[in-house]
């Protein structure tokens, strides 16, 4: 009798369809996005080439063919809508490198990287060409990180448009001041008792802002409804990051969920402010495949985490397509350690019995599998999965980078490219340049 493995190989090889870099390699994704108004696109690993390349590849054919209007990625809100200023053409930023400069605090490289800078430009060369506003595409982020970017964010608007509020906000922000440093700070120094938590202060702050709304938006024009909107995210962002950072001294799970949930609060406001300047607007959304597959089909959803795709789903249960992405082997940017530099590093042979040992089996190399096709059973597993993030650490692979998933529940399709490269930071450090040689790696798991 076949095992799972066996079935899992004689299925994809019966429904996976080849990717030959052809204009119409993704054509069955967009027939099955149909008139969905969510396309979710992750990642097996925030530093590979390849999945970059064909997520913008994918989403160039969504916003050409299918009128999607924004991209909504994985990155913090105020550097994210620098880059949004430029490829709507309203900022002095004269290139995109430029447009992405915020992006400094670590990992740069997952949006600083060359094929990113390639895909701004492609956005803002499409955008110069459509000479209205509401057939522009958008560029947005939906992470937290930002706290004290968000809070310069905030009183910088205020200054332009109420330099009263701006006092008070910067009065309500100053309690941050008792703590030297970021968000991790903060948090750690709250843990510690050493401060008290500013709570309070970021909720007057965001309540305040809303209050004077009417007022604010009284003014004329696109650019002033999307400004006071910045300005509200930025403020809805530092109330939700100030109680992240707190968590984060209490257990992996109870941060991790208040980071998805922002995230996907801040899709759905997205959406819901562009629904009125534009009336039913599109969505791509580019993150790692732990937020974008359902959390529910995996091993960590059965210990309490959710996820955008699982918001997502629930949410708008119809209107939504998540899409994973897979590899075998290859290279990888990534660091060591958190707040490392940018390594070029191999990644080692995917697990024998997961579903990526099942893709390497396939007769193609690159494909995209619609799971809609395929066996419920073969795919419904669980069999192993691997998650890489900005840090690889091949020598406790096993532990650090493999979970139990259900894929037929967890993604509409799959995307596998079996050798990967690494993405090209815009800044490559010498460890990047010069690689990571194959001895280097232990030979036991």
């Amino acid at each position: 009798m076949a095992t799972t493995v066996e079935m899992g190989i004689g299925e994809t090889g019966r429904h996976a369809l080849e990717l030959t870099g052809s204009e119409r390699d993704y054509d069955e994704l967009l027939a099955l996005v149909g008139r969905k108004r969510f396309v979710l696109l992750g990642e097996a690993t925030h530093g590979t080439h390849e999945f970059y390349r064909e997520r913008a590849r994918i989403t160039k054919r969504l916003i050409e063919d299918k009128g999607f209007s924004a991209v909504a990625v994985e990155a913090d809100w105020p550097d994210a809508y620098r880059v949004n200023r430029y490829v709507l053409g309203q900022s002095n930023d004269v290139d995109a490198a430029t447009a992405l400069s915020d992006f400094r605090r670590f990992p740069a490289w997952m949006w600083r990287n060359s094929d990113v800078l390639q895909f701004v430009e492609w956005l803002r060369a499409r955008n110069d060409a459509h000479a209205y506003h509401e057939t522009k595409a958008r560029f947005f982020g939906l992470d937290l990180y930002s706290l004290r970017a968000s809070m310069e964010a905030v009183v910088a608007y205020l200054d332009s448009v109420d330099p009263a509020a701006a006092a008070a906000a910067r009065a309500r922000y100053s309690c941050f001041d008792r703590v030297h440093g970021e968000g991790p700070e903060y948090g750690h120094a709250v843990a510690l008792d050493i401060t008290v938590p500013c709570e309070e202060e970021v909720i007057a702050e965001l309540i305040d802002l809303r209050q004077r709304a009417g007022r604010l938006l009284s003014r004329d024009g696109w650019v002033a409804e999307d400004e006071f909107f910045f300005a509200e995210q930025n403020a809805r962002l530092v109330r939700n990051a100030e109680r992240y950072y707190r968590a984060m001294y209490h257990g992996r799970v109870a941060s991790w969920n208040l980071r998805d949930r922002h995230m996907g609060e801040t899709l759905e406001s997205l959406a819901t402010h562009l629904d009125r300047q534009l009336g039913q607007a599109r969505i791509v959304v580019w993150e790692h495949n732990s937020h974008v597959g359902d959390a529910r089909a995996t091993e960590l959803g059965a210990s309490g985490e959710l996820n955008v795709g699982q918001l997502v789903r629930s949410r708008w249960p119809n209107d939504s397509v998540l899409v994973g992405f897979t590899t075998h082997h290859g290279e990888v940017t990534a660091a060591s350690d958190w707040g490392g530099p940018a390594e070029r590093k191999r990644v080692r042979p995917a697990l024998p019995g997961s579903y990526e040992d099942v893709f390497h089996h396939a007769d193609a190399d690159r494909f995209l599998l619609p799971l809609r096709h395929a066996s419920t059973d073969v795919f419904r597993g669980p069999l192993l999965e691997r998650a890489i993030g900005v840090i690889y650490r091949p020598d406790t692979e096993r532990a650090s980078h493999w979970f139990h998933a259900h894929l037929r529940p967890q993604f509409d399709a799959v995307i596998h490219i079996d050798r990967t490269s690494a993405v090209e930071p815009l800044e490559p450090t010498s460890l990047w340049d010069t690689g990571e040689p194959p001895e280097t790696y232990p030979s036991g798991l």
